[in-house]
């Protein structure tokens, strides 16, 4: 098998990439043609469907509960007590790169604020704000200018750079990464003969608001750590910054978001990074940086890394929130349209699926039981993305009424009953969420009345329309594209 791949790369890679939009629809479609042909399989499947989202419901409030301890004690530790243990601790140095397309200046203000206002001395941080040349060079030197001059001294550097697009790249995130992380280890590494074993690199995108103990968490943590080179380190992002400003029907696709990261910090067999993420600058030099070709480059990055050194890699959680803008407009109607592109790009992380199968396929090193897993996991959060709605929301209700005589027989009848029990149950953990919400969410500022307070926790009335538009859509969306090789191209959330 390995041969035959290797022998016919670009055939297999492409017919991988079709897997995903072709097992979507037709686990959607199944209970619409099954309920005539084969009516008790079709139960029994949503049936077992939703008993494993049950499970799932239930995972997610027991370790967001968990997530929420470990979070309370990290925010009140003192993490530069500790760190001052090491012997060494000085000798560390964090890269920040910040890509930025066109995002206001208050925005980007914000995000350097936060660094500015860590425990860890800020000398020890490095910022690279990696713009890209297709912006107007007059907006973006003024930007810089402006910021060097409000900021720059406050860290080791305060650096600028300018990725022109090369052929074979892709406009995104990954390709001014790559450019920014390559100029600054040959330029400030390299040429000054520093340990690299020393440095760390942040991905943060540019509305990202780092909890004030980050770095001196990460940096405890990196020197801690035996494996360090081997690691990734993972906060709970969350969709906070903007979320009174937000309509109620994002409102609650961004709550859900927040909370799903933050539940999934305790879970190592599942955890990848994801938004904003650390890693040593060393691994990320042995495994040759982001690749440029890939619009989607956390997930990439990790699996690259992953397959490159042979497995053995592990993400670590920072108990620690960390704020993002959720996607917002000038108006209700376009706040939905950049939603759902975002929800879209998202979901574009299925394309990243082909060349991870097809390196499972072909590894003879990894240990078979920890890339299945890894592969595993890949599978069931990108092939499920659009099902998941369909599955819960509809169940039995339509396919019964192409078929009103099964609905009239003992299954029939009970699948329904039974499904809509387990369902009800599964609501119960949203008490979990609801309380996980409060704890995290900004508080309200004058302009937030109270009413709107009032009234926000039944806002999830609209989770099934909010499911649809933000999950199901953008999801089957995605996989239809990369099914019929219509590639999309890497839009910039739109900051307000």
């Amino acid at each position: 098998m390995r041969k035959y791949i290797l022998r016919h790369e670009k055939g297999v890679l492409r017919a991988l990439e079709i897997l995903p939009g072709f097992f979507s629809w037709n686990v959607i479609l199944f209970p619409y043609w099954g309920i005539l042909v084969i009516p008790n399989v079709v139960a029994y499947f949503i049936l077992l469907f939703n008993i494993y989202w049950f499970y799932q419901s239930f995972l997610i409030a027991i370790t967001s509960i968990i997530s929420h301890i470990r979070i309370q004690a990290s925010i009140d530790y003192d993490w530069m007590e500790d760190l001052k243990s090491f012997p060494d601790w000085k000798e560390v140095n964090h890269v920040i790169i910040i890509p930025t397309y066109k995002e206001p200046l208050h925005i980007l203000e914000r995000t350097i604020n936060s660094l500015i206002n860590q425990t860890f001395p800020t000398k020890q941080i490095s910022v690279i704000l990696a713009m890209e040349e297709k912006e107007d060079i007059n907006v973006r030197n003024s930007k810089f200018e402006t910021l060097n001059s409000k900021f720059g001294g406050n860290f080791n550097h305060f650096l600028t750079t300018v990725h022109k697009l090369k052929k074979g790249e892709i406009s995104g995130k990954a390709s001014n990464e790559r450019f920014a992380a390559v100029w600054f280890k040959k330029r400030f590494i390299d040429e000054a003969k520093l340990n690299i074993d020393y440095f760390t690199v942040t991905s943060c995108d540019a509305d990202h608001k780092y909890h004030p103990n980050h770095f001196a968490c990460l940096t405890f943590k990196f020197l801690d750590n035996p494996k360090r080179f081997r690691m990734f380190w993972q906060p709970a992002v969350m969709f906070y910054n903007n979320i009174w400003e937000l309509p109620a029907i994002t409102r609650v696709p961004n709550t859900f978001g927040s909370i799903w990261n933050l539940s999934q910090l305790p879970r190592k067999d599942r955890l990848i990074n994801a938004q904003n993420y650390s890693l040593s600058y060393k691994l990320l030099d042995e495994v040759d940086y982001w690749d440029a070709d890939k619009i989607p480059e956390d997930w990439g990055i990790f699996f690259k890394a992953y397959y490159k050194v042979k497995g053995g890699l592990e993400v670590e959680p920072i108990y620690l929130p960390l704020h993002a803008d959720a996607a917002q407009s000038t108006s209700f109607w376009k706040t939905i349209k950049v939603q759902y592109e975002q929800f879209k790009r998202w979901a574009w992380g299925a394309s990243d699926d082909s060349w991870i199968i097809k390196n499972y396929l072909i590894d003879s090193e990894i240990p078979f039981w920890d890339k299945t897993t890894r592969l595993m996991h890949v599978i069931s959060s990108h092939f499920l993305w659009p099902v998941n709605w369909f599955m819960i929301t509809i169940g039995l209700t339509i396919p019964t009424l192409l078929n009103p005589a099964f609905g009239r027989t003992t299954l029939g009848y009970m699948v329904p009953k039974l499904s809509s029990l387990i369902l009800t149950i599964a609501l119960s953990f949203l008490i979990v969420l609801l309380f996980i919400d409060y704890v995290y969410r900004p508080k309200r500022t004058q302009k937030v009345s109270i009413w709107r307070i009032i009234i926000s926790p039944f806002e999830f009335v609209l989770m099934p329309i909010a499911g649809f538009i933000f999950t199901a859509l953008p999801g089957i969306d995605a996989h239809t594209r990369l099914m019929l090789g219509k590639y999309i191209e890497y839009k910039v959330t739109e900051k307000v």
